[in-house]
């Protein structure tokens, strides 16, 4: 089944092309069923490539999904056209009045890894969202930085520092092939990394967490939060085969000192093609968490939010 996307939103000529299924908004309304109803807060400067990452994945599911996109209420955004943020983005503020609620929500990470989370302009409001999917998301998964801030939110987990950018193609082990999130998935994987702070994995088990995929070069990948109804995964199944290399390039280029990805350029020359080798558990991973939100969700939509115990008693 087909993600539900406006015709004119640029993925959709994209993913269209690439094969994956998608489908305008008037035919979608014409199908008597109810589709998830997922939406993505995208913190990220280039907006339109982030959609497109995430709306790649989410589109493979074999159900059909409603995707909204959504902003921050008072952040402006200086790399996307203010055009396209009319066009396709709602702020948090306008979907609050609406009262809608969502089936899932991404929140993705953001370029601010150096800031303490209360330097961040819009940290306040972004709590406020934190505390808003409690009773208006089933299910919601952070992302790199978005992930940082909940854990940290919900539950005091601090972010690290690093000394050196952990960046690059780095094997992870699967801690628990019995999760319904990691079903399918090999006993261990490949996983973009590219951030300059890391969770540590005493922390977080210490504050009653379960972490699932981690990685002794890079640390926790991927946190269960079974309270708040959360997934929150540190680095990146969603990239392209170039985001890595087009991240290389722009530092390289801004003379910044950076080390080449690691493991990722064929024998680590960065004149050669990357290969990807993340995309499969990418879709995996993905389709997991969505066949997990739609055995778990409630079919009236006004119910999501209530705690499982009452919606089973039910």
């Amino acid at each position: 089944m087909p993600i539900k996307l406006p015709s004119t939103l640029p993925a959709f000529a994209e993913l269209s092309r690439e094969g994956v299924m998608v489908m305008a908004d008037e035919l979608a309304e014409k199908q008597d069923i109810r589709p998830l109803r997922i939406a993505l807060l995208n913190l990220m400067p280039k907006k339109i490539t982030t959609e497109t990452q995430f709306a790649r994945l989410i589109g493979a599911s074999p159900l059909q999904v409603e995707f909204s996109l959504i902003r921050m209420s008072e952040h402006e955004t200086r790399n996307t056209s203010a055009l396209h943020m009319e066009a396709f983005y709602r702020t948090f503020r306008e979907v609050k009045e609406t009262g809608k609620k969502f089936d899932g929500l991404i929140v993705t990470g953001a370029p601010i890894e150096h800031l303490d989370f209360d330097d961040v302009t819009y940290w306040d409001e972004l709590r406020e969202i934190f505390e808003w999917t409690q009773t208006h998301v089933h299910s919601t998964l952070g992302v790199c930085w978005g992930g940082m801030a909940m854990i940290n939110h919900f539950h005091g987990v601090k972010k690290h520092i690093l000394d050196a950018k952990a960046f690059g193609c780095v094997r992870h082990d699967n801690l628990d092939p019995a999760s319904p999130y990691l079903r399918g998935f090999s006993d261990d994987m490949v996983m973009p990394v590219s951030r300059w702070t890391e969770l540590r994995r005493s922390e977080i088990e210490d504050a009653g967490l379960k972490v699932l995929i981690d990685s002794a070069e890079t640390g926790p990948a991927l946190v269960e939060d079974t309270a708040c109804r959360a997934l929150y995964i540190f680095n990146h199944f969603e990239y392209d085969s170039a985001t890595l290399k087009e991240e290389y390039d722009r530092d390289i280029a801004a003379g910044k000192p950076i080390n080449v990805p690691d493991n990722y350029y064929p024998n680590n020359d960065p004149s050669l093609p990357p290969k990807n080798r993340w995309r499969s558990h990418a879709h995996l991973f993905y389709n997991n968490w969505i066949n997990e939100m739609y055995l778990t969700t409630p079919f009236d939509a006004s119910r999501i939010g209530e705690s499982m115990t009452d919606l089973r008693g039910t």
